[in-house]
């Protein structure tokens, strides 16, 4: 994955262009597998919302984790690469009961994460264990677009409401088989971490059918050198001793769950973009690529920094430069950034962009979305299309609206 040969690939297959190693994706499983090693039944499920291509579905699927879904449309894909509904974890957020209905169908694991749901599902299938999602009022990251549990969050049953769920399953007969929670991304302190599985193995200790815990995800990665990530080994280490401590307490062996998608798949992709124009300014000096936040949503909506660096001229005198995109908004990639200098016809690298970039992507300004590739033992492998004008009319209808 040199500057050479991503540049060679943006030739075969044009631009801009996402890119994914699927040995730096295997790595990444087999780190949070020996983390967790000392754990008696350990279970893995792929966030699939991260990145959905089918291609990196059937990679997961090939080393035998489970996956993670937040929709039917979700599931039907795992479903489709091969997955069998027992490795499928169904986990969504303000959904009809309809689609959980359908979804029960699957014989996938459902988890519901509010009361009113909780009520009707149990009312009309108490026969079909579910997990119960929640919500243990602690701050992940610091950032509340990532953070997920803290108490003004849409997600979850609030730990408050556990004498409520309790009414709820002992006047249903519903059956508890899993508990989960998920405190969001970019988590850095182990122990604000443990202290959410606390709360958990507490509210498990309520509920005598279960088969699993489920403790989410949100492992940071590293986006720059020197960044900070989360130490997954020094977590393993702390959280498998728990973990087991609380097993031997329960009574019977559990299933432990986490449901990472970043920390899979971030580090593997990279996204691939020429330069179309540099523009000077009175005050800035600006580089102007083929994309937008029609491709790559990512620094515009959670203000996340990807590391940007030129493959075409790497060894460049670096200078300030803003990226900015092709799209009549502020589509601002990186603000007064070093770059090794950018000429135009230059082909940018944006780095971590296995993660929750492609699958944010749209036509907005009726722009195609790009092509992917993967990088499969030495071999480059076109895994979806670039679109064309067709795609954009597939399901459009033009009436006649007469003279």
């Amino acid at each position: 994955m040199d500057s050479v040969y991503l540049q060679s690939l943006t030739e075969t297959y044009g631009s801009p262009l996402y890119v994914y190693d699927a040995d730096r994706i295997c790595a990444q499983y087999a780190r949070i597998l020996k983390a967790f090693e000392n754990v008696e039944q350990l279970r893995i499920n792929y966030a699939v919302k991260a990145n959905s291509n089918l291609s990196i579905l059937g990679l997961f699927h090939k080393l035998q984790a489970g996956i993670d879904t937040v929709s039917i449309q979700e599931v039907q894909l795992g479903l489709k690469v091969g997955f069998a509904p027992k490795d499928i974890i169904f986990t969504p957020n303000g959904v009809s009961l309809n689609e959980i209905e359908q979804v029960a169908e699957t014989g996938v694991q459902i988890n519901i994460d509010n009361l009113s749901i909780l009520e009707q599902f149990g009312q009309r299938y108490p026969h079909i264990p579910v997990c119960l999602r929640i919500n243990p009022h602690i701050m992940a990251g610091g950032n509340h677009k990532i953070s997920v549990g803290h108490i003004d969050s849409k997600f979850g049953i609030s730990i408050h409401q556990l004498p409520h769920i309790k009414r709820v399953v002992e006047n249903t007969g519903m059956i508890i088989n899993g508990i989960h929670t998920h405190t969001g991304s970019d988590i850095l302190d182990i122990d604000v971490f443990l202290a959410a599985t606390e709360i958990v193995f507490n509210t498990a200790k309520e509920f005598k059918q279960l088969e699993f815990i489920d403790l989410g995800s949100g492992f940071k990665v590293p986006y720059k050198t020197g960044d900070i990530e989360t130490n997954i080994e020094e977590l393993g280490q702390k959280l498998s001793t728990r973990f087991n401590r609380f097993c031997k307490e329960y009574g019977r062996t559990l299933t432990l769950m986490f449901e990472p998608g970043k920390f899979l798949v971030s580090e593997a992709g990279y996204f691939l973009a020429a330069v179309n124009v540099v523009k000077q300014t009175t005050s800035t000096v600006f580089a102007g690529i083929d994309s937008g936040f029609n491709h790559f949503i990512r620094p515009m909506m959670y203000n996340a920094y990807h590391h940007i660096h030129n493959l075409s001229n790497p060894g460049g005198k670096e200078r300030y430069y803003s990226v900015v995109g092709y799209i009549c908004e502020t589509d601002t990639f990186a603000s007064n950034r070093r770059i090794a200098e950018i000429r135009e016809g230059d082909i940018l690298c944006f780095n971590n962009a296995g993660a929750y970039c492609f699958s944010m992507t749209s036509n907005y300004n009726a722009r195609y979305r790009p092509a992917e590739v993967l990088l499969y033992q030495g071999t480059a492998q076109l895994i979806r299309k670039r679109e064309t004008l067709d795609d954009l009319l597939h399901n459009q209808i033009q009436v006649d609206l007469g003279a």
